[in-house]
């Protein structure tokens, strides 16, 4: 897997795209060097429950087993805003998640905010909608 996450040129449209895709896997295999590689430490997550959670709750949750992506992939296009320094993502995901008690699966609306900083892009903000099953267009 290619590193993008220090690349110099931070003003390719292309590397966010990447990252987030990198990103994603990286919460499915529980790859905690990734993790928290592109995760900013002030990351924060707003669930589809509406719940915050911030990048030491999260990926504490997924290192303990306590949160388990099955699944957490693209469904759709990752569409790009930016403007050199930060970007924002939107698309829609296809998501299979599991605690110990409890089970969701859809496709949600997922949103994520980067920020270019100290060289690398890094994750800052997420927020996911759950999409009902027959809206997802």
């Amino acid at each position: 897997m290619m590193d993008l996450a220090g690349r110099d040129e931070h003003s390719s449209a292309d590397v966010v795209p990447e990252l987030e895709r990198q990103r994603l896997r990286s919460l499915v295999e529980v790859d905690i060097d990734v993790m928290r590689r592109l995760h900013s430490p002030d990351y924060e997550l707003i669930t589809p429950g509406g719940q915050r959670l911030d990048g030491v709750a999260y990926l504490g949750a997924i290192q303990r087993g306590s949160l388990v992506y099955d699944t957490f992939e693209p469904a759709s296009e990752i569409r790009m805003r930016t403007d050199g320094q930060a970007a924002i993502l939107r698309y829609q995901a296809r998501i299979e998640v599991h605690g110990r008690d409890w089970r969701d699966a859809g496709v949600f609306w997922h949103t994520d905010f980067y920020e270019f900083r100290d060289g690398r892009w890094q994750a800052v903000w997420s927020h996911a909608t759950q999409i009902e099953a027959d809206r997802t267009s």
